[in-house]
């Protein structure tokens, strides 16, 4: 019976199909590109509308920090209401379109690596006949999906802004407290980030057998809770090692977009900013190859037979025989003899000579 390794075959799947990762990045990055160029284009066009006057100018060529900082107010004074509302709508059609991006995207990528494992399938099995023809998963499933992960980013700001509102009762006009509630904010937002990252992640899980199977919402929610209860050794075993290689490679990163900066007193700063957006860019896009294997390791241990992945049975100390009974070796003793001679320490009769 083969054994094989779902952290593994993910990794092969990635560096086999770089198809995969790059129907990611084209869904993902269109969503980023998107965003961006809505929020240039919004800040751009807001400053344009911006009435500057005479007077404003005259604060604003003092250099003075108070006078900059009034002209500044009164600039923007009666003009963040506007601000808000185009947010608010800009807000809800990026949602829009990312519910039905992702929703497409990873009914593509999923029914590919469907694919992909059966045909591994066949290849380790050494099998005759494999169905390697495409799932039919359920749009609608993965909309909904999508639209309670979208609900969950919400959910996420609301929570947070309710540990703001609990921490602040401690500190009061009378008595204020500004150190005590900072203490008491952290838990709190920490405990609403970890809770908001756990449903996500079981989310986007579920969006696997949706993309999979031929059902409704609730049938791919019940999916997933049966696949991780089921198989949860192996889902630890792929989150947790590619978890480590995103976090080594962010680490990297890190280090490595900070090396630019050094060069910002004698490089021109257009090449400084250059460098740190191309670095950036090659970030994501590993970071999205990760997020590719990852992906694939649950496909491979929702398509691969259980027993290929469970761990080796120990290995019998005695052989069986031929017929219904078995070999019984003699028990080994852990005690001591106390009637054996040698361990006595009364002296015995002399040896005769």
């Amino acid at each position: 019976m083969p054994r094989i390794s779902p952290t593994i075959e993910g990794f092969r799947a990635a560096f086999r199909r770089p198809s995969f990762t790059l129907a990611e990045i084209a869904w993902r990055w269109m969503i980023g590109a998107t965003v961006g160029a809505l929020l240039g284009f919004a800040f751009l066009e807001y400053l344009d509308t911006l009435p500057v006057t005479q007077g404003e100018l005259l604060l604003l060529r003092t250099r003075h920090p108070v006078l900059v900082g009034q002209a500044i107010a009164h600039i923007l004074r009666g003009s963040l209401n506007r601000v808000v509302a185009a947010g608010l709508v800009g807000a809800v059609a990026v949602t829009v379109l990312w519910i039905l991006a992702a929703s497409v995207g990873r009914s593509v990528t999923v029914r590919a690596l469907a694919r992909y494992f059966a045909e591994r399938r066949e290849e380790i099995a050494s099998s005759t006949a494999v169905d390697t023809s495409a799932t039919s998963g359920s749009l609608h499933a993965l909309l909904g999906l999508n639209f309670l992960r979208a609900a969950l980013v919400l959910a996420v700001i609301l929570g947070l802004r309710a540990a703001a509102m609990l921490a602040g009762f401690v500190s009061t006009t009378a008595h204020p407290r500004p150190g005590l509630a900072f203490v008491l904010l952290l838990p709190l937002a920490a405990l609403v980030c970890l809770l908001g990252w756990a449903l996500n992640w079981f989310l986007s899980l579920a969006a696997l057998f949706a993309a999979r199977d031929n059902g409704d919402t609730l049938d791919a929610l019940s999916a997933g809770v049966a696949f991780v209860r089921d198989r949860i050794r192996a889902v630890l075993a792929v989150s947790t090692w590619t978890g480590l290689a995103h976090f080594a490679i962010f680490i990297g990163a890190t280090s490595v977009v900070s090396m630019p900066l050094a060069l910002l007193q004698i490089a021109p700063g257009r090449l400084v900013i250059a460098m740190i957006l191309a670095l950036s860019l090659v970030y994501f896009a590993l970071a999205d190859w990760l997020y590719m294997a990852r992906l694939a390791g649950y496909v491979c241990i929702a398509e691969m037979p259980e027993a290929w992945f469970a761990p080796v049975p120990p290995v019998p100390l005695t052989p069986p025989l031929s017929g219904d009974r078995f070999a019984t070796s003699p028990p080994i003793l852990t005690t001591i003899d106390r009637d054996e001679p040698i361990l006595s320490d009364l002296p015995g009769p002399a040896a005769s000579t």
